[in-house]
């Protein structure tokens, strides 16, 4: 995989381990292969590159401690493998970078963590200051607290979602995966990907490991996302030498995905990403295309009816007259005001609320194209 312009050095990095790559079975750490991994990330960081390590293994190594040859089902019981397992995972990262002087910093979120606007800000904030003062941020989904409606869903998902929110250069996602496979052509490694589409999506697959989530699938979502943030993605095998410094030098064995030319706004991108809209609010056949053309301002002439419960201020999709998701935004309005004013001009508008001063349903400030 030859890759124009990787031969600079990249100025932020976030690497995302899963756990084939770092274990050899249930609850068996390879520690000579977090050792070199290790090593690796230390040689990348000497070079003057800051890096930001996802790391998973924690659900699998308290499997391990609690003797389960199965992932538990329930949640309560996968929240305490987790539990035993994080601080493991943990030890063995310190010891691993303990030869390079790199102090670790543990950081455990969930999808709330990123959600709310100043915790967003906050976790931003917090990782810049550990990078400068030299540590190496072992990221984690917190699964001892992560409830359905607040997990991330795989650390394929937390890893891009952290490329984008500390503007990283490259994400590159390692596993027991040597890239993405043409299984239905040539069964070779595609070696760059310039966009993703359709077909690309479908050459995904899922995963039957014990410990694992998500596979390809996931590593294509997390790719979109990532490369929609300008941020170029790389997967690979973990257990290729050297691979790290082979990617970003453009001749490691994997697949690149090319970042999109233009990178999202910091808050409209958060809008797209960060956030699990809680309605939708539904367009006529002439609101849709005139959002998609000019990303003006949602009026409430272009409104038909909403669905859902949402208040004002919450987050919403809007969907086209024929069921797409067209865009994301912050509501002014909440649902149960939408039906009185579906399809109203602005003098009317007014006249129904005569002291609100914004009358957008949704502003284009607050709104970003999907």
């Amino acid at each position: 995989m030859k890759i124009s312009g990787q031969n600079s050095v990249p100025r932020r990095v976030v690497v995302k381990l899963g756990t084939g790559v770092l274990t050899t079975g249930i609850g068996q750490l390879d520690l000579a292969r977090l050792s070199d991994l290790a090593a690796q990330l230390a040689a990348l960081r000497a070079q003057g590159t800051e890096v930001i390590v996802v790391s998973s293994g924690a659900v699998g190594l308290g499997m391990g401690r609690l003797t389960l040859a199965k992932k538990p089902r329930d949640l309560p019981k996968k929240q305490a493998c987790a539990a035993v397992g994080q601080s493991l995972l943990m030890q063995a990262w310190q010891a691993a970078f303990a030869p390079h002087t790199l102090p670790v910093a543990q950081v455990l979120l969930t999808h709330e963590d990123l959600r709310a606007r100043e915790r967003y800000l906050g976790i931003k904030h917090c990782l810049r200051e550990l990078i400068a003062y030299g540590t190496i941020p072992i990221i984690n989904e917190n699964d001892t607290v992560s409830a359905a409606e607040i997990k991330f869903g795989d650390n394929d998902t937390l890893s891009a979602l952290v490329a984008s929110l500390i503007e990283a250069d490259h994400l590159i996602i390692l596993s027991t995966a040597p890239g993405l496979i043409d299984l239905k052509g040539t069964g070779k490694i595609i070696p760059v990907v310039e966009r993703i589409t359709a077909d690309v999506e479908a050459m995904a697959g899922g995963t039957t490991s014990e410990t694992a989530t998500g596979g390809m699938i996931s590593k294509i979502s997390a790719a979109k996302l990532a490369t929609r943030a300008g941020c170029g993605v790389f997967i690979a095998s973990g257990a290729e030498p050297a691979i790290v410094a082979r990617l970003l030098a453009g001749s490691g064995p994997g697949t690149f995905f090319v970042p999109s030319g233009l990178p999202l706004e910091a808050k409209k991108h958060w809008l797209a990403y960060f956030q699990r809209p809680v309605g939708t609010i539904h367009l006529n056949e002439r609101a849709g295309p005139v959002l998609l053309e000019r990303g003006s301002s949602l009026l409430a002439v272009g409104v038909t009816h909403a669905s859902g419960d949402f208040s004002a201020g919450d987050i919403v999709n809007i969907s086209s007259r024929t069921g797409t998701i067209i865009a994301r935004g912050k509501s002014s309005f909440g649902s149960d005001e939408i039906p009185a004013l579906a399809g109203l001009k602005a003098e009317a508008l007014r006249a129904l609320y005569p002291q609100r001063k914004r009358l957008e349903v949704v502003h284009r400030n607050d709104l970003v194209l999907l």
